[in-house]
């Protein structure tokens, strides 16, 4: 897969998503478990349905109740999305394994999942950018605004997709090499959150 794969694949779930338009409908995958496919799509439904978790825990006449139950639910997709992105990486770390690194090779900055990561949320910003662009409701200078935005964003996105080949194909011909480092968040995790192993 290249990043225009990745990107055709975010824009397909996020329409499909806004289908039903729904942070509660089921989810199904049809892509093979053991495929890179399979793993770019689940990520990419963990991130939009947490855009829309961020959108209504925004409210301001929201209960107080359902806005702690909702941030619980945005904490638990925030650590799926770490653990997809770690998933994803170990696919690329096997995809490589007997790639011999050059003695010149260096390591890039990000690893090619987190910067997967940011390309699936920039199919979100310019699918919710585009919206806003083109909303009937919305004023010519908001229409306008969004618009420019809009192209920033495409621009961005283009930028990155590049980058993202540049780097699998660097790894893939030795000029990097990978080097991954767990994200081991600390603030969910019963033994080392002060909070709550205080409470055990």
């Amino acid at each position: 897969m290249k990043s225009t794969d990745f990107n055709t694949l975010f824009d397909a779930l996020i329409l499909k998503y806004h289908i039903l338009d729904s942070v509660d409908q089921p989810f199904k995958n049809d892509f093979n478990s053991n495929g890179l496919e399979h793993l770019i799509y689940r990520k990419s439904w963990i991130d939009t349905v947490q855009w829309h978790y961020e959108d209504i825990i925004r409210l301001p006449d929201i209960n107080p109740t359902e806005a702690l139950t909702l941030k619980r639910k945005i904490d638990a997709s925030n650590q799926d999305r770490t653990n997809m992105v770690e998933y994803i990486d170990s696919y690329f770390l096997e995809k490589y394994k007997n790639v011999k690194a050059k003695p010149s090779a260096k390591i890039n900055s990000e690893s090619p999942a987190w910067a997967i990561d940011r390309l699936s949320i920039l199919a979100l910003k310019i699918y919710h950018m585009k919206e806003e662009a083109y909303r009937e409701s919305a004023s010519e200078s908001h229409q306008f605004a969004c618009k420019n935005k809009l192209n920033i964003l495409l621009e961005q996105r283009k930028d990155l997709s590049t980058a993202i080949d540049d780097l699998l194909e660097d790894i893939a011909n030795g000029d990097k090499y990978m080097k991954v480092y767990k994200q081991m968040k600390m603030y969910n995790d019963i033994e080392l959150n002060p909070m709550l192993y205080a409470k055990k």
